[in-house]
């Protein structure tokens, strides 16, 4: 009896919670996109169990998405970066660097060239997802 009854509530609760993941919406998938870092967002249509859609990805290259109707995570068609050039040059400069130039997303890395905190000409390698300076030299 207390076997049967923890079975039946334990199959209730998890029916509960797959009752509770619901679809999001063409308008919620849209601003999930848009937090994602796309920009440009067009031709959103629910085809074959995903959203799928065309934007432009933060380092400006068109892509295709098929997007998770329910978390709203997007998968591009190729590599993308979420931070734009603007972004990166913007994170250096908090940083200190100057002189920023010949950005440039590559492999899923930005590549830069700018000069340190201390006047030293540097080859930096950022990461696409957070700004963070992950290699120099």
């Amino acid at each position: 009896m207390i076997a049967s009854l923890t079975i039946t509530l334990a199959l209730g609760c998890a029916g509960a919670a797959m009752a509770q993941q619901q679809a999001l919406n063409q308008q919620e998938i849209s601003a999930q996109l848009t937090q994602q870092g796309y920009t440009e967002i067009h031709d959103l249509t629910f085809e074959d169990g995903v959203w799928s859609a065309k934007a432009r990805s933060g380092n400006g290259e068109s892509v295709k998405l098929r997007v998770d109707p329910i978390t709203g995570q997007a998968y591009p068609n190729k590599q993308v970066s979420p931070m734009s050039e603007s972004d990166i040059r913007s994170a250096l400069s908090v940083q200190g660097y100057t002189d920023v130039h010949g950005v440039d997303f590559d492999h899923g890395i930005w590549t830069v060239k700018a000069k340190s905190p201390a006047g030293a000409k540097v080859s930096l390698k950022v990461d696409a997802q957070s700004g963070r300076i992950i290699g120099t030299n």
